[in-house]
């Protein structure tokens, strides 16, 4: 008897050696998400769900994207691989255009005997659907991960309640969570939780919120007092700006086009605010419904829990609309990694890319990682919220902003973010000359008012271009006289 009830508790510690080697994964992905949450610092924000996680894990503060628009940022976080290894800049490009073979990070675990399954948004929406998505990448066939935004409109039984707003691209019914994309998504995830919570799984999860339409359930709405919205303190460009900079917005303001001013009224510009608001709060009770339910079925103990965004927004800043520029607001993203082994409540100010949670996530579950991965592992800073991993966070973006299918951008920008500077180049595309540079001193200008590049000393600015120059993969500029 004794011999057998030693033999079961030498199961019970390999079956638990084995799940602490094996730890699942619920990998989130949020859409066009920047750093309005409540845990980021914005008191006005209700996000409950997102702030109870990053009670339990790691906040990174100065977390960045490669480019502030989905398919590249998606595809560069998704590959481990920067954009120019990638030769990929557009939202119609597929990565498996560039390079066929790469492994993705969902494909990495299915290829090391985890169920992989997407729910959601997690690779882009391609114009081509050749490769479904990147079918490869997952155990069984995505759900709800492709479609337009434009197309998540209410459904509901009977009549749709009638919309509120009267301000384009703001829509308010009130009418439940599930009418729309979300409250589907975060039902279908709650539902393959029990579906697979007896095998290792790598679950990924993305909503489509806050992008436009700012459309959430009235009461996501109701949580915001439309008297307490205010408008952004820098809403012009910053001073010295070069043009290339700057973008039209069109995203947001090609549905302001037949107005006068062709621009958002203050009053306009205050309810596209607060219905980004509502959005978020809205993602984040479907968040939470993910979460509860994780908890519900006792699998935290043993899942990583990653909450990314693929990159940040404006929403009247720098007298920008949307996305596609190297300014903090749109580079800068939230990310959040809760684990296990590290639950600790912690904020970190050591800088990160969003491809180093490829890296982070093979050394967490001991997988073999590819060898070409650009990113780091956080784990060190997981372990020690001062930890360092890198010097700088790389963001670029083209211009034209969106380029067309198959042609090459005419300029580059690329971006670098400091403990201190955001240091920018702007180079032409073919001949690499730099055209215009631009310089932010957050820790006098956080808000990036003003371009001081001109007021640089040479020593700064040749080390800030050297710090460019180590991290970007196409080659340097030629000398310029």
């Amino acid at each position: 008897m004794k011999f057998i009830s030693a033999f079961l508790l030498t199961i019970a510690q390999f079956t638990s050696l084995v799940a602490a080697e094996r730890p699942n994964v619920l990998f989130i992905a949020i859409d066009d998400l920047r750093t309005d949450l409540h845990c980021y610092g914005n008191a006005q924000i209700h996000s409950p769900n997102i702030d109870q996680l990053a009670g339990v894990g790691t906040l990174f503060e100065r977390a960045y994207c490669q480019q502030a628009v989905c398919n590249p940022s998606r595809s560069s976080m998704l590959t481990g691989l920067r954009l120019d290894t990638l030769n990929l800049w557009d939202l119609p490009t597929h990565f498996r255009q560039r390079i066929p073979d790469v492994v993705t990070l969902p494909q990495l675990f299915r290829n090391s005997g985890y169920h992989t399954q997407c729910v959601g948004k997690i690779f882009h929406n391609w114009r081509q659907d050749d490769y479904r998505g990147d079918a490869v990448s997952w155990s069984v066939a995505q759900e709800m991960h492709y479609n337009s935004h434009g197309n998540d409109k209410a459904i509901v039984q009977g009549k749709v309640p009638p919309d509120l707003s009267d301000v384009p691209k703001c829509v308010i019914r009130d009418v439940p969570d599930n009418a729309y994309f979300d409250g589907r998504v975060a039902q279908r995830a709650v539902d393959v939780l029990n579906e697979v919570r007896e095998k290792p799984f790598f679950l990924a999860v993305g909503f489509w919120k806050p992008h436009s339409h700012f459309n959430a359930p009235k009461k996501y709405w109701d949580l915001y007092d439309p008297a307490e919205i205010k408008l952004p303190e820098n809403r012009t460009p910053p001073e010295n700006v070069p043009e290339i900079a700057l973008h039209n917005g069109q995203e947001i303001l090609r549905s302001y086009k037949d107005t006068p001013t062709k621009y958002p009224t203050d009053d306009q510009a205050r309810e596209m605010r607060r219905g980004y608001y509502a959005n978020i709060s809205y993602m984040d009770a479907q968040v939470g419904k993910v979460l509860d339910e994780l908890d519900r079925l006792k699998l935290r103990e043993n899942t990583i829990v990653v909450l990314w965004s693929d990159h940040g927004f404006h929403l009247g800043e720098n007298s920008l609309w949307a996305k596609t520029s190297n300014f903090e607001l749109d580079a800068r993203v939230p990310v959040i990694i809760s684990t296990p082994q590290y639950n600790q409540s912690q904020r970190s100010q050591s800088l990160i890319e969003l491809l180093d949670i490829y890296p982070t996530l093979t050394d967490l579950c001991n997988l073999d990682a590819p060898d070409n991965l650009a990113g780091k592992s956080l784990v060190p800073i997981l372990k020690n919220s001062k930890a360092k991993v890198k010097h700088a966070a790389l963001t670029q973006h083209c211009r034209p902003a969106y380029p067309r299918h198959g042609e090459d951008p005419e300029a580059m920008g690329y971006s670098i973010r400091t403990g201190r500077y955001r240091y920018t180049e702007w180079r032409e595309f073919q001949t690499h000359h730099i055209i215009a540079r631009e310089l932010y001193d957050h820790q006098l200008d956080p808000l990036e008012t003003k371009n001081v590049i001109s007021d640089a000393g040479r020593l700064l600015s040749n080390r800030l271009a050297k710090q460019l120059a180590q991290i970007i993969s196409r080659p340097a500029p030629p000398e310029q006289n």
